[in-house]
This record gives structure tokens, sequence and C-alpha cells, in this order.
């Protein structure tokens, strides 16, 4: 009977084969993910960017088809704002959040807020639109009813989503226009706002158009 001796050299080149097998293998089912990219996310990690891109679509279908005119938002406020949060608002810790549509003609802007003159709305009322670059508030977030606190594991995951939907907002609504130079022209905006001065509504637009 022949016996086979395998060498200290035989052993190392088996081993290295082995390895390299194994590093082949390895290979094929590893996914190389750029450090910094939209895939560098855990997946039970929020993530702003897929959140806002994901609910923005469902953010502008529900105030478009709740949007009131502003003329007959305006009549019901003055008449009895209790009687018009109910009637039209989305109740918010904070104040009741109101979806709102008109047409008007834009005045003078002070930090990208312009104000809007619109027919059917008394002056004592000053509606304004935010166009950024930096647009306040989460009228986007808590002016549907459909987003809640509950939804987030906690108060930073819940501000996050608010900054979100502001920032699809401007990527799909505002830099899709020229709104450094609105001023006298006539403007049709969706929008939402929060009441916390009857007399003074601040919208955040969810469509924006130029006449």
């Amino acid at each position: 009977m022949t016996t086979t001796r395998i060498t200290p050299l035989v052993r190392v080149v088996m081993a290295s084969s082995a390895a390299f097998v194994l590093l082949a293998a390895m290979a094929l089912d590893t996914k190389v993910v750029k450090i910094g990219s939209k895939a560098d996310v855990p997946s039970n990690v929020f993530s702003p960017e897929k959140y806002g891109a994901l609910e923005f679509p469902k953010v502008v279908a529900a105030v478009e088809s709740h949007a009131t005119d502003a003329a007959t938002l305006a009549a019901a406020i003055t008449a009895d704002q209790t009687a018009a949060e109910t009637k039209y608002g989305i109740a918010a810790d904070a104040g009741a959040e109101f979806p709102v549509k008109f047409t008007g003609k834009v005045g003078k802007q002070d930090s990208g807020i312009y104000d809007v003159v619109v027919p059917g709305v008394p002056d004592a009322i000053h509606i304004s639109v935010q166009t950024g670059p930096a647009i306040i508030g989460t009228d986007l977030r808590d002016g549907t009813g459909l987003i809640s606190f509950g939804q987030f594991r906690n108060q930073i995951e819940y501000q996050n989503a608010g900054s979100a939907l502001n920032k699809e907002m401007k990527k799909q609504v505002l830099s899709k226009i020229g709104t450094t130079d609105l001023t006298g022209k006539t403007i049709s905006v969706v929008g939402v706002f929060q009441l916390t001065d009857p007399t003074a509504w601040i919208v955040a637009p969810v469509k924006l158009d130029i006449q």
C-alpha cells in the first residue's frame, strides 16, 4: 500500500486555493455601497430623503382635495372661527391647519415670502406665500391629518419628516419656477397654512403656477 505524503508546500497551496474560492464566493454575494449614498442607510433607520419623496405626492393630493377657495374661507373665519375650523380645518397641536386655494396678484416680498392680493378677500386679511430658500413651519406635515407623531419612533424623526416634506416641495414645486422676481405677476396657489393669526395667512404651497 502506497502512502501519499502531503508536503508543507502542498498544504500551503491547498489552503491558498480554498481561501481564494471562499473570497470569490463572498465577492459574488457582496453589494458595494458608496458611503453617503442613499443606499448607505440601514433598513431600520428613518431616511428623510426617502420619506419626503414617498409622502409628498400624498400630501399634494390631500391638500388639493380639501382646499377651500380663499374668499369663502376668509368669510367663514371672519364670521365664526371655531365653526370654520370644524368645517374647513385640520386639527393640529398649535392651531388648526387650513388647505386653501386662490389666484391673486403678487406684491412685495420679504425673505422669500410674497404678499398676494386675492380678489374677494378683505384687505384686513393679509395673505402671503412662502417661496424659500427657507420654508418655515410644518404645515405640509400637519395640514392633511394623515401624518401623526405616533407613526414615528421619536420627536427627532417627527421633526425630520416635516423638514423632508418642505425640502421635497422646494424640489418638486419651487425649483421649476423663478421665485426671485414674482412681484407684479399673477399666480395660482394651492397650499396650506396654520391659523395662528386670523388676519395673517402664511401659505406653504403644494402647487404654484404663474399665469
